[in-house]
């Protein structure tokens, strides 16, 4: 069953209130089991895309309307920015006004890193050297890219090594990690996608391990024909992880992700030794995106706080 906004509203409000006065602790430690969270701004892509909103406003969304202190931008919102000195000044004064911290760039739209044409994928790592600077001159730790390639899956990861070990040498001359997300194709393998992490080796080159983003094969309307199994995908990301992303599309009355099991996640990072940040990242459409947001937000502070 779906929940309303009414009683969604209604339900959040009691859950919040409830979980953020007192966690539960971890066994034998004395520390509540509570991790970072970020705000990934493609959960308010609708809302940028049709112009109601801009990427200098996100920072300040996140916090008076949220909360939530540590943001993740897309860098299609602001696409011609990434060497613009004046505007990224003007992104950390918005930041700064409202007491919020740059976690990374998701970065799309820049070649693709595990193409199998040398050239390309040179063009392409290249292509990604304007968000290491922007991501240093904000202050974010991290750039989020994308494994993709054409060819066989051993020949993409051959290519993937190659491309993602290059731009992670460069980012790392400016203390910018590099992470890859399951991102359809290949990359939705978490055993692919763990392979290429392990043959590259490298601390600085890592994953963004997505719940929802596990589909390995498309059909019409984009619906997945085939998909890997999120769980253990999540679990064979982990040791590379360097964040985690969020995904929830539709609630049950109760506030649950129907799609994914949280409580089972949450159990496969403690067991993992996760320590970083998780980034809210909403795509449904049952509620708006503001309210889809506080829905994931209330659902993370419950698992979080009773786990």
């Amino acid at each position: 069953m779906h929940i309303n906004r009414k009683e969604f509203l209604k339900r959040t409000s009691v859950l919040a209130a409830g979980v953020l006065a007192g966690p539960s602790l971890i066994a034998g430690t004395g520390k509540p089991k509570v991790y970072p969270i970020s705000l990934a701004e493609w959960s308010l892509h609708r809302a940028l895309q049709k112009k109601q909103i801009t990427n200098l406003d996100f920072p300040r969304i996140a916090k008076k309307e949220f909360g939530i202190s540590i943001v993740e931008y897309v860098n299609q919102f602001f696409k011609d920015k990434a060497e613009d000195t004046a505007y990224l000044n003007e992104l950390l004064a918005v930041c700064k006004d409202n007491g919020v911290s740059n976690h990374l760039i998701m970065c799309d739209g820049e070649g693709e890193l595990g193409n199998t044409n040398d050239a390309e994928r040179k063009k392409a790592v290249e292509n990604h050297y304007k968000w290491v600077h922007a991501a240093k001159h904000l202050g974010c730790k991290t750039i989020r890219v994308n494994a993709a390639g054409n060819g066989t899956a051993e020949e993409v990861a051959k290519a993937a090594v190659d491309g993602l070990g290059r731009l992670g040498e460069y980012a790392a001359k400016e203390k910018i990690n590099v992470i890859v997300e399951n991102h359809g194709g290949y990359s939705s393998d978490g055993k692919w996608l763990s392979g290429v992490m392990k043959s590259i080796g490298k601390k600085t080159v890592g994953t963004l391990p997505d719940f929802g983003n596990f589909c390995l094969k498309r059909g019409e309307n984009w619906k997945c024909l085939e998909e890997y199994d999120r769980y253990l995908g999540v679990k064979e990301l982990l040791p590379f992880a360097k964040g985690v992303s969020a995904k929830a599309y539709d609630f049950d009355a109760n506030g649950n992700c129907i799609e994914t099991d949280y409580k089972r996640i949450f159990d496969i990072m403690k067991t993992s030794g996760f320590s970083g940040i998780v980034g809210i990242e909403y795509e449904g459409e049952e509620l708006s995106e503001y309210d889809g947001i506080r829905a994931t937000l209330a659902l993370l502070k419950k698992v979080m706080g009773a786990s």
